[in-house]
């Protein structure tokens, strides 16, 4: 009964913990074909991570279908709003994660993850332009996710479908990515300074620009000056966030620290990209180093999110 009691408070965010494993899991891939290694421990890590991405989408179904209410109040709140979008961005994942594994498995998961995804952001921007409760105050980078899903959908897209349909959504997700990125600027110069809770959610900022390479050179098949664009300044992003490691030091350990994961997880894609695309090799130590630096990040995060439901401090009603 103890448990069940929990399941109100299941939280929506869950599913960034998928995005930062899914993440993790791509990263493994291009490893492994950068060491012309076997792909064995790759696909162990995707099918785990499949395996955990069901698991959670059954707890949260049953929290839709005994705690409706409790979505209803997620849902309207400006913070966990933005979240939702991460069950269909995981789909995403995961659909990339299956392209050298099964063709068949990875373009139905896109077809879902795209069609839904597209509901997700019309949605969620229709929330954002008829509400009356939201300040400035409310805006943080976790607004960015229903956003970096369109980003993400071209990498599978153009494999199984026509390229205009992957143009399609990367159009939305860049436009919005620097109309959204600008009102951030704003809010953080000339405003109140993010909770504590949510300072990790700084490194979602690393995410649009990195996806939007990895994309890009995906639709255009090089990489180019806006490709070049786009990677240099997702790599300063995270020359920028590093230094600020004073900002982020001391927090306490929140279901948000995943937010960390997935970004630094493209940046190394990204960097896998550029490196094989244009084979200079400063690019080849930089992945292998942002690789370990992710891995043992997730690791950190695995031991601290066992330990935090242990003690029973994830599945609580907030403030």
């Amino acid at each position: 009964m103890k448990i069940f009691s929990k399941l109100e408070y299941f939280p929506i965010s869950f599913f960034s913990v998928i995005m930062g494993l899914a993440g993790f899991t791509l990263v493994a891939q291009k490893g492994s074909a950068l060491l012309a290694l076997d792909a064995t421990i790759s696909q162990s890590i995707l099918y785990a991570v499949v395996m955990l991405f069901a698991v959670i989408t059954i707890i949260y179904a049953l929290k839709m279908a005994y705690f409706f209410p409790a979505v209803l109040e997620e849902l309207n709140n400006p913070v966990r709003l933005s979240f939702f979008p991460t069950f269909t961005i995981s789909i995403l994942l995961l659909s990339i994660g299956f392209l050298d594994v099964n063709l068949a498995i990875s373009k139905y998961l896109w077809i879902v993850g795209a069609t839904l995804h597209l509901f997700a952001t019309v949605a969620i921007l229709s929330i954002w332009v008829r509400q009356s409760k939201f300040e400035i105050n409310h805006f943080n980078p976790a607004w960015f996710i229903p956003i970096v899903g369109n980003i993400l959908v071209p990498i599978a897209g153009v494999v199984h479908f026509s390229p205009e349909i992957s143009w399609f959504y990367y159009s939305i997700g860049i436009v919005f990515w620097i109309l959204l990125f600008t009102i951030f600027l704003y809010r953080i110069i000339f405003h109140h300074p993010l909770s504590k809770k949510l300072l990790p959610t700084f490194f979602i900022l690393i995410a649009p620009p990195s996806l939007g390479f990895i994309s890009y050179v995906k639709l255009t098949g090089e990489i180019d000056s806006f490709a070049r664009i786009l990677y240099y300044f997702a790599l300063f992003l995270l020359i920028f966030l590093v230094a600020q490691v004073k900002m982020f030091y001391g927090t306490t350990f929140y279901l948000s620290w995943w937010a960390y994961s997935f970004p630094i997880a493209s940046i190394t894609v990204a960097t896998s990209l550029f490196f094989s695309q244009t084979g200079l090799i400063f690019f080849k130590p930089l992945f292998f180093g942002l690789t370990t630096l992710l891995a043992l990040f997730i690791i950190f995060l695995i031991i601290n999110t066992i330990k935090a439901i242990s003690r029973g401090e994830i599945c609580v009603k907030e403030e």
